[in-house]
């Protein structure tokens, strides 16, 4: 076959691959974006990712300047309040008891002028709105079917191999190829893993009681209970849920009948939303932490879950994929050369600590409020109430989970 030539390869079409390709495009490069698999963009298809997205403010100003907000927003659910919900099974057993909970309320930091701290979406949703942008970019072309086989990286360009066994000429290589990136792996760049031995379970439900734009994570041995908000669905109240647990654990709950599950589901969630019903199949994932040893090789930037996994805790995940993908435009901005090494190299000073910083507390945060160990539980319900109980802690708490810290962490605790 013919070899191609652009200015920039894509590989992976999920979420961080379509927005970097929207947001590559929107620059002015030239982009090709490879990946195996068409993006599924319609929830009731088997294959459809039923996961969702809080998108947090960073997020919608990226979506905004690239033109992707106004095809998305009349979807998306406004998430106003944060309810952090300690419970503990008593040594008699039986269902989880609530010991306290705290809401974080979006108004008490200037950061959100006034708004929510993000807005939720169903993940296809977000696929159907950029495939929708994508296919009227001239200069983005979407090659499905395909993938990276290997590359051959040289001072001014790279040469990458794709499964169909064509070729392309590209000057950088972005790698949003996922936790198994071939990318990663052609470039030589190492990684480190964590596996917590967990799996979630991803689902709709609608519920009795209203959610009131509030997100609340419900946390108990094993791992959270995390409702998001939804618009309405057939006159009832609906959130997203992501259910974590144990491995086994999690399998048994994705074969019991459904009457079952809806009633192992109320128990979870400490009765907090009234009657619950499934609204949509589970999806199962395991959960693992990974987080690359680099972030840029000879003519390869990773994003994503390429350079980064987190456990789905406090919305972190794919915001922290587009924020790579805002410090990357940033770092090519006016760049002759996308791939150039002064290029890669602001990139990765633009994105490493911050990505170091996540992945640490991240993992921290899933080991104590996982654990069924009553010093460590005591430790998670005194961290709650502590944390709460500092208002500049608080606050400061509440921007590092908005966006990506780029400065001294002490500043953060200030006043409004």
């Amino acid at each position: 076959m013919t070899r191609q030539n652009t200015d920039i390869v894509i590989a992976g079409g999920g979420i961080a691959g379509l927005s970097a390709a929207a947001a590559l495009g929107a620059a002015g490069f030239r982009v090709m974006l490879v990946s195996p698999d068409v993006p599924v963009t319609r929830g009731g298809d088997a294959a459809a990712d039923l996961r969702s997205t809080a998108f947090l403010q960073p997020a919608r100003a990226l979506y905004e300047r690239i033109g992707l907000w106004d095809r998305v927003a009349g979807q998306a659910t406004p998430l106003e309040v944060l309810r952090i919900v300690d419970a503990h099974v008593t040594p008699e057993g039986g269902d989880p008891q609530v010991r306290d909970s705290r809401e974080f309320h979006a108004g008490e930091i200037a950061e959100t002028a006034g708004g929510p701290f993000g807005w939720n979406l169903l993940n296809w949703q977000v696929l159907g709105g950029l495939m929708d942008l994508l296919e009227g970019m001239d200069n983005v072309t979407l090659r499905f079917g395909t993938s990276v086989t290997g590359m051959v990286r040289r001072d001014a360009q790279a040469i990458v191999r794709l499964a169909d066994g064509s070729s392309v000429t590209a000057r950088l290589v972005i790698g949003a190829d996922g936790r198994d990136s071939a990318v990663r792996e052609a470039a030589g760049i190492g990684h480190d893993l964590t596996r917590y031995g967990q799996k979630s379970l991803a689902f709709v439900a609608t519920h009795e009681v209203p959610h009131g734009n509030a997100s609340t994570e419900i946390y108990v041995q094993g791992g959270p209970f995390t409702t998001v908000p939804l618009p309405d669905l057939e006159g009832k109240p609906a959130s997203a849920i992501v259910w974590m647990n144990p491995g086994p654990e999690t399998v048994r709950l994705a074969g019991l009948p459904e009457a079952e599950f809806n009633a192992a589901m109320r128990a979870r969630a400490c009765d907090w939303l009234g009657a619950m019903e499934l609204a949509s199949r589970r999806a199962m994932f395991p959960i693992i932490g990974l987080k690359a040893q680099a972030l840029t090789a000879q003519r390869v930037a990773l994003v994503a879950e390429a350079a980064h996994v987190l456990p789905p805790i406090g919305a972190q995940g794919l915001n922290t994929s587009l924020n790579d993908i805002v410090a990357l435009v940033a770092a090519l901005e006016g760049a002759p050369d996308p791939g150039a090494p002064e290029v890669l190299d602001r990139y990765a000073a633009a994105r490493a600590r911050d990505i170091g910083l996540r992945v640490q507390a991240i993992d921290l945060f899933n080991r104590v409020t996982r654990s069924g160990a009553p010093g460590l539980q005591a430790l998670r319900l005194a961290g709650l109430r502590g944390l709460y109980g500092l208002a500049p802690l608080r606050r400061a708490v509440m921007r590092a989970g908005l966006a990506p810290v780029t400065g001294d962490p002490a500043q953060a605790v200030r006043r409004d």
